[in-house]
């Protein structure tokens, strides 16, 4: 029988190899490659088209989310799960959206996680209980901050995410260039075009934003410039 290859995402390595152990183990799954960022998941997933990536949210240098964005877009055919400890409901409704094939917190078990990459290979969808629970029972309260803030903003193009990330994590213009393949004169093009979308004049400003919005956590090392 033919194995379900798979992609880890995760930027903790202790974690990552822990993962790999496991799933190493489990008959019919073999894991194929290992990130430590989202911009080296998009290559990956790009490079080895894995049936399915398993991605943390809170990844350097390119969130979860927009790495998964990407990774539908330019593969389609490979199915993206979502292992993340936040369990917050404003990021599971941006998985939902972005067609990712599930959603585990990171305390699920190896059984649990085993199913949902069979169930997304599968073509089906797999939640934690937790989550998969809320989604069939949705309470009604008002939107939290983050869906507030999402819906009162213009849309961000991919690019402007990823320079947003990248300077809320302190990198200087010229550090951001280099990772993007871009000149030093367009990111500061974008950096203008993302506080004239959000009406935010200074970097420290942006920060927050990429805090609040979930694009980086907050407990990352930051440098303002």
């Amino acid at each position: 029988m033919k194995s379900i290859t798979v992609l880890l995402a995760e930027d903790h390595m202790i974690v990552r190899e822990g993962l790999r152990s496991l799933l190493q183990a489990e008959a019919g799954i073999e894991v194929v490659g290992e990130a430590q960022n989202g911009r080296q998941a998009v290559q990956l997933a790009k490079a080895l088209r894995p049936a399915v990536v398993v991605m943390d949210i809170a990844m350097p240098q390119l969130n979860g989310l927009e790495a998964t964005r990407q990774i539908l877009k330019a593969v389609p055919a490979t199915k993206v799960l979502i292992l993340s400890a936040h369990s917050d409901d404003a990021y599971v409704e941006q998985v939902i959206a972005l067609g990712a094939a599930g959603y585990l917190l990171k305390q699920t078990s190896i059984e649990d996680l085993s199913k949902a990459i069979r169930e997304a290979y599968a073509g089906n969808k797999f939640f934690s209980p937790s989550i998969a629970s809320r989604l069939r029972n949705p309470k009604g309260k008002q939107p939290d901050r983050k869906e507030r803030l999402r819906k009162r903003v213009p849309r961000l193009t991919s690019r402007e995410l990823e320079v947003l990330q990248l300077i809320a994590e302190g990198k200087a213009n010229k550090q951001t260039a280099a990772e993007l393949g871009i000149s030093i004169k367009t990111v500061e093009k974008h950096r203008q075009n993302l506080m004239a979308k959000l009406n935010i004049h200074e970097i420290s400003g942006l920060t927050r934003y990429a805090i609040a919005a979930g694009i980086i956590e907050s407990s990352v090392q930051l440098t303002f410039r």
